[in-house]
């Protein structure tokens, strides 16, 4: 990444280059909708896939009718299908950048040679060229608004034909996706990224917060998120390096976010250690470290976010692990997926581009499996961690929770983070009110959820009653008799108190006795989000 002989550009000369290159993008349409709409859906599910040939069939068909269109193919020929391409195209879809201005900034290079500063370069003027970084738009909603942006990272094995290096710069996979979708959608004056890599979660942290600290132990990284950063137009974000919280001693922050090198990988000779995913630890020792230092880090009420693995050792439970690491801070932990050892040495076997039946397959698959073994580890959780430091304003109020979700989340389109932060307040709220103070509330159902009854053929009442949350994580909740009715009659007309002595009433019980079962779980409701609040 640089110029020719790798000098960089100053500093002043990069910001007029990523304002050339900028209003280019803008100007061939290089979006997420354009792209699909040029090559149909089909095809950029394929690309999603890792694979590039219906999409390249789609631009060969239909080269001659692109018209308007050129540009945006020919951005997308290069950054995204990773083809060589003439260069009198290129300077076409580049009019104000230009080849020359796209090489000196490490985003071209000549076809056929090392790439900027390697010792075969071929001349500037070469007839092709190639993308030297990838490049592509993104595109999502959040609680501000609907957002387009571009990101550079380092060229991925579609476009580079062969296996990543350890030093490579991921882009907008999907864990950064699923990070940036929990992230709580609420106002912090400063935010630590803890491994910002490509600095996609400093991005959207600045969307909330006008002080954002992101870190990396990879220089290279730092450099294309200061990038990514300056290309799209956004202040706030100040860059260090250094491993973990090493950058930032002695410093507390509001929110933290970090998804962190997470990956279990054997540490042993001849195994491959990408910077992007393995955090140079034995076993989960990483995330340990990430989940253990955030209390020294955060700010009392501050909430740190991550993902993680995290290893089930033989007897031992891969949450409640967890849960230790996390000492006295509050938390809440929800595991997504769990797999066994040797499917967890397969998937990142082939991440790291090594295929089944090659002898370095078999000998990589030998190492991880020695490393479980070594520690008893059985299975491989992943899942997402968020810890709150306790203002100690409300000792009633602990979040302690633990939770497995391996099924299928709901199905809207409001991110998880907004779900995270209506929980939070809700718990807070609710933890601090005594019983009587709960029967006092006037609830209402949340919009995403319906009640479903299933009742066998001519049967007058209901043999299953279940409460099913749309979004969020699609909760199912089975119902009794007295829930059903008071969660039914929960419009915000009548207090939780009175619904219950109607409740009572109804089905001939001992009004004391039914708020007593059901209090908890109108309180459990209200932390799932289910039952709503009024506003304070």
């Amino acid at each position: 990444m640089g110029t020719e002989h790798g000098i960089r550009p100053s500093a002043e000369r990069t910001t007029d280059l990523l304002r050339r290159l900028r209003s280019d993008l803008a100007g061939a349409r290089f979006t997420v909708a354009a792209l699909e709409e040029l090559w149909g859906t089909d095809a950029a599910a394929a690309l999603h896939r890792g694979e590039r040939v219906p999409a390249q069939r789609v631009l060969d068909a239909r080269r001659a009718e692109h018209g308007a269109s050129a540009d945006l193919a020919t951005l997308a020929e290069l950054f995204v299908l990773g083809f060589d391409l003439p260069r009198s195209e290129a300077e076409h879809a580049l009019p104000a950048l230009g080849v020359d201005g796209a090489t000196e900034l490490g985003l071209l290079a000549p076809a056929g040679g090392a790439g900027p500063g390697g010792d075969d370069e071929p001349a500037l003027d070469a007839a092709s060229v190639r993308a030297a970084l990838d490049l592509r738009p993104y595109t999502f909603t959040d609680a501000v608004g609907t957002v387009e942006w571009w990101i550079l990272s380092d060229l991925g094995e579609l476009a580079l034909g062969h296996a990543l290096g350890e030093q490579h710069v991921l882009g907008v996979g999907g864990a950064s996706m699923t990070l940036s979708g929990l992230m709580l959608p609420t106002p912090a004056a400063r935010v630590l990224d803890l491994g910002t890599g490509c600095g996609i979660q400093a991005m959207h942290a600045s969307r909330f917060s006008p002080h954002v600290v992101a870190t990396d132990i990879s220089e290279r990284a730092l450099r294309l998120a200061g990038l990514n950063v300056e290309l799209n137009g956004i202040d706030g974000v100040e860059f260090r390096h250094g491993s973990l919280f090493e950058p930032v001693a002695g410093e507390r922050f509001d929110r933290i976010v970090s998804n962190p090198p997470f990956v279990i990988t054997p540490r042993a000779a001849g195994v491959p250690e990408y910077e992007y995913r393995d955090g140079g630890m034995v076993g989960d020792a990483l995330v340990e470290a990430v989940v253990r230092d955030a209390a020294a880090h955060l700010e009392p009420g501050g909430v740190a976010q991550l993902l993680g693995n995290w290893e089930y050792r033989a007897t031992d439970d891969g949450l409640e692990r967890v849960r230790d690491w996390a000492g006295d801070l509050d938390h809440w932990i929800v595991e997504r997926e769990r797999q066994r050892i040797t499917e967890y040495a397969e998937t990142w076997i082939r991440d790291g581009g090594t295929r089944p039946g090659t002898p370095d397959f078999d000998r990589l698959y030998e190492a991880w499996l020695d490393d479980f073994d070594a520690r008893g580890v059985r299975e491989v959780g992943f899942g997402y961690v968020l810890l709150r430091r306790p203002t100690g304003t409300l000792p009633a109020a602990r979040l302690t929770r633990l939770e497995r979700r391996h099924g299928a989340l709901g199905n809207d389109d409001s991110p998880l983070g907004v779900l995270f932060a209506v929980c939070l307040d809700a718990h807070d709220r609710q933890a601090a009110l005594g019983d009587e103070e709960v029967a006092a509330l006037r609830l209402t159902m949340a919009g995403d959820v319906t009640e479903e009854r299933h009742y066998w053929p001519g049967d007058e009442h209901p043999t299953a009653m279940l409460l099913r949350q749309g979004g969020g994580f699609g909760r199912t909740i089975g119902l009794d008799t007295g829930l059903a009715a008071l969660v039914g009659a929960c419009d915000g007309e009548l207090p939780v108190g009175a619904i219950i002595g109607a409740v009572a009433q109804l089905l001939d019980v001992d009004e004391t006795a039914l708020a007593r079962e059901l209090l908890p779980a109108v309180r459990g409701l209200i932390d799932d989000g289910i039952l709503v609040l009024p506003p304070e």
